[in-house]
């Protein structure tokens, strides 16, 4: 076998070609599998532009064309199908090409990678494909001990150079001084702007924004500023589906034309051929003559949020030439392969779907790696606009680093777990489990830690033996010095979170007018209470200011120490009416109390003072030395806690993956769908089914959740187990209809009760179902306008037809393995044909 590490655009896919060139000529069949639907139909549509359409096939849920074609392109979820149910379609399989083989690393579909590499016949060549890594060495090592004799190839050079710059103002630096003889440290000229942005940025202006020496240009002014120095066609990167959109319509709006008039006739009748099925209606909704305008001038944008129509005629265009400014997200670096000639990137922060971070250098280098045409350019463009706190040492930082380390995300699922049970028996399947990647990883960085606690306990041994004292055993000395300080800490957060509520308590029961003492910092002194607020009263202080207390301004609670009359009509943001309110208060005769009598509880807690006669009668307690004997103890019992955490951390990593493989199987024998060694008619069930929530499907497909729905209700009912709320700040979604809406009430009742299931064997629990897109598909599969559907849910065009191809693929799977006998078989292939109208149809990438 082959593992091939090299760049984008370094040809490795000549490579993957080779295999089925071998597999033709030796009448074996080769499969080339991809990791998404995109890449699958594009490698479908270059082999059979070479081998003809007689000789190669494709498979990827969606579509399945010529299967038992000698060459088969499919994606790698249906090879690992095939491989556990043993279809006759692996007979005669010589080659399996696994592009994009880093997608193991993938948090959510990794697992699958694996699972293939451990299970394809020993009679398969395996050629592997991947980005560069930096630990391509380990993943070849590990290929090795799983298949075999393993060539690894690792090439870091990009084939069209890169250059580095970064759009300051009007003009362009190059981001390293000395490019073209190698990098010779960040271009000084840069780190002397970032200086002076700075001190700009912090002289005083009174009041108003900050001034900043360089503002980022416009969109418009970006374009065609690349298009005067020939750097078009370039990719944009914004990460914002709205950000894209709002850069195409400002181009658009401009005026802008980077298209000639014979480009513009080519694009026009391009886009007809590609949309000619689609009713006028629908792409009245999907604002199609915008985005066709957008077209026509040469200008697009690319997310998931578009239809995938759409995207495809993107892609198409831009690979010709004929659009050739595109403004798109990351995950266009993901995908199909559109290199450019310069890649921008508008600022190098993106929100991760829980805040704002850096991107990281691996995501550099991937969004990057787009610019530079093998065969076209002669040397690839990245610039990155400048803004204001940009830091040219952190981005030559990115630009330059090159450790992508490669981290398995294998997990044993349950539907694994039934299906390995049944070709192996429970012993060997844990056995083979052991030689997964992950626990491949998990196993050497143990070796790792192991060497770490042994030098750690040479440490402490030599720590102990610098605080040896010998007046006593100073190891019991500093043991009980330890826990007078462990019980002081405890008492201080029992008395602090006690003075807390006391505090919380003392200020709900406050009235307006009543005296108290503000007991630190700036505002110390007494303070007259305007409006007790709930527990946050507004107070006016001796100095006549207004202002708003919580219990953090307390940490005790305040006493009332009198009360004064507050004027009708007292109007707080008057400073006439707070300087005659402070002046009565002045007068008034009340002191503020002394607090500083208070006692702590540690003075009274009888262990406390146990603990400290028997320190101080204690023989070390007298030693001169004491406290440097202290300061060795200290480093020991410091170094001891650590080591103990790594020698915990050793422990958990010792056959992790074996483990968590019993405790499936454990679940899975408390639910009856293994019995030991034999798998119960449910479990075969679950065999078949290939799904994120596959245990939560089956249990609601025998307990009949679904039976008696109609098509457009079971679509509803099943929809929360696809789809996934793209933020948590998303508007409550629009709840289903009363049938789906109760299937849905039983399903989260049942997800519930497996959940506590799965906590009690010590295992992360399935993502909770989420009912967003119940009722957009109950809608849609009742035969409603796309019109209807998306003008009354928060859903883009892309999202609707991706979520839709994810509940078919479901729906599919629940009539394969429904019961022969099952009302819900038949409903679900109904389902089925219900979605896939219209758009939904027309799209062929999912």
């Amino acid at each position: 076998g082959v593992l091939v590490a090299a760049p984008t655009g370094a040809g490795k896919t000549i490579v993957g070609e080779f295999a089925v060139f071998l597999a033709l000529r030796q009448g074996r069949k080769c499969f080339y599998t991809a990791p998404s639907k995109a890449l699958s139909n594009q490698k479908f549509g270059d082999l059979v532009a070479r081998y003809g359409e007689d000789n190669v096939g494709l498979l990827t849920g969606d579509n399945a064309v010529n299967g038992d074609a000698p060459i088969v392109v499919m994606t790698t979820e249906v090879l690992r199908n095939m491989l556990y149910s043993g279809s006759d379609a692996l007979r005669g399989l010589g080659y399996v090409v696994m592009d994009e083989v880093h997608y193991l690393a993938d948090r959510f579909r990794g697992a699958v990678w694996e699972e293939v590499i451990i299970h394809l016949p020993d009679s398969v060549t395996l050629v592997s494909l991947s980005a560069t890594v930096s630990n391509a060495e380990e993943f070849a090592e590990w290929l090795v001990t799983v298949r075999g004799d393993t060539e690894v190839i690792v090439e870091e050079h990009r084939p069209v150079p890169l250059w580095q710059h970064v759009l300051a103002g009007n003009r362009m630096y190059d981001l390293f001084a000395g490019q073209d003889d190698g990098h010779t440290g960040v271009n000084p000229a840069l780190v002397r702007i970032a200086r002076e942005d700075s001190s700009n940025r912090f002289s005083k202006r009174g009041r108003g924004a900050p001034r900043t020496s360089f503002r980022p240009p416009s969109r418009v002014d970006v374009i065609e500023r690349l298009q005067r120095e020939h750097l078009l066609p370039a990719i944009t990167f914004i990460f914002s589906r709205a950000g894209c959109d709002a850069a195409v319509n400002q181009c658009r709006l401009s005026g802008m034309r980077l298209n000639s008039p014979e480009e513009t006739a080519a694009v026009r009748t391009y886009v007809a051929s590609r949309t000619t099925d689609l009713p006028e209606e629908d792409l009245l909704v999907l604002r199609f003559h915008e985005f066709a305008e957008g077209l026509e001038r040469g200008i697009a944008s690319h997310h998931a949020g578009m239809l995938p129509t759409f995207k495809e005629i993107v892609e198409e265009l831009f690979s010709r030439g004929l659009v050739k400014a595109v403004f798109a997200t990351e995950t266009l670096a993901l995908g199909i392969n559109m290199p450019a000639r310069c890649v921008v990137l508008e600022k190098l922060v993106k929100w991760n779907g829980e805040m704002h971070a850096d991107i990281t250098p691996g995501e550099y280098t991937q969004l990057t790696g787009r610019a530079g045409r093998r065969g076209i350019d002669v040397e690839g463009h990245a610039v990155v606009l400048w803004q204001p706190q940009t830091d040219p040492m952190a981005l030559a930082g990115l630009a330059s680093t090159r450790t992508y380390p490669l981290r398995s995300s294998f997990r044993p699922s349950y539907n694994m777990a039934v299906n390995l049970v049944r070709q192996l028996g429970r012993a060997s399947a844990r056995t083979l489990l052991e030689s997964s990647f992950a626990q491949f990883q998990a196993d050497r960085s143990v070796v790792g830690l192991a060497r770490q606690v042994t030098k750690q306990e040479d440490a402490i041994a030599g720590y102990r033996s610098s605080a040896a004292c010998e007046l006593g055993d100073f190891d019991e000395y500093f043991g009980l010095r330890r826990k007078i300080r462990d019980r002081e800490a405890e008492i201080a957060r029992t008395s602090s979170s006690s003075r807390r509520a006391a505090a919380a308590n003392a200020l709900e029961q406050l009235r307006p007018g009543d005296v108290i003492s503000l007991p630190g910092g700036r505002r110390r002194g007494l303070a007259v209470v305007i409006d007790p607020a709930g527990g946050a009263p507004v107070v006016v202080t001796a100095d006549r200011q207004s202002r708003k207390l919580s219990t953090a301004d307390f940490p005790v609670a305040p006493d009332v120490l009198g009360r004064l009359r507050i004027p009708k009509g007292f109007n707080s943001r008057s400073p006439q009416a707070r300087r005659d309110l402070a002046a009565t208060l002045q007068r008034a005769d009340i002191e503020a109390p002394d607090r500083g009598k208070d006692r702590s509880g540690a003075a009274d807690d009888p262990a406390l003072q146990r603990l400290r006669t028997a320190m101080r009668e204690h023989p070390c307690h007298g030693c001169p030395d004491r406290e440097d004997h202290a300061r060795w103890a200290e480093r020991a019992d410091r170094l001891e806690r650590e080591t103990s955490s790594l020698s915990s951390k050793m422990a958990g990593r010792t056959n992790t993956i074996a483990r968590v493989f019993d405790r499936v199987c454990q679940v899975l024998d408390e639910l009856g769908y293994l019995d030991g060694d034999d798998v119960t008619a449910d479990g075969d069930q679950l065999a078949g089914l290939y799904a994120e929530a596959d245990l939560l499907v089956i249990e609601c497909l025998r307990s009949g959740v679904w039976d008696g729905l109609t098509a457009a209700e079971l679509a509803s009912a099943v929809s929360p187990l696809v789809y996934e709320s793209r933020s948590a700040n998303q508007s409550s979604p629009r709840p289903a209809p009363g049938k789906p809406a109760a299937a849905i009430s039983d399903m989260m009742r049942r997800w519930g009760r497996l959940n506590g299931v799965e906590r009690d064997h010590h295992l992360d629990g399935m993502r909770e179902p989420d009912a967003g897109f119940a009722w957009a598909s109950y809608q849609w599969a009742g035969g409603r306008s796309l019109e209807d559907v998306l003008s009354t849910e928060e859903l883009t065009a892309g999202d609707f037809v991706r979520w839709c191809k994810q509940l078919m693929d479901l729906l599919s799977q629940i009539a394969q393995v429904a019961a022969a006998d099952s009302p819900v078989r038949g409903t679900a292939r109904q389902a089925v044909k219900a979605i896939n109208r219209g758009v939904v149809a027309y799209s062929s990438v999912g």
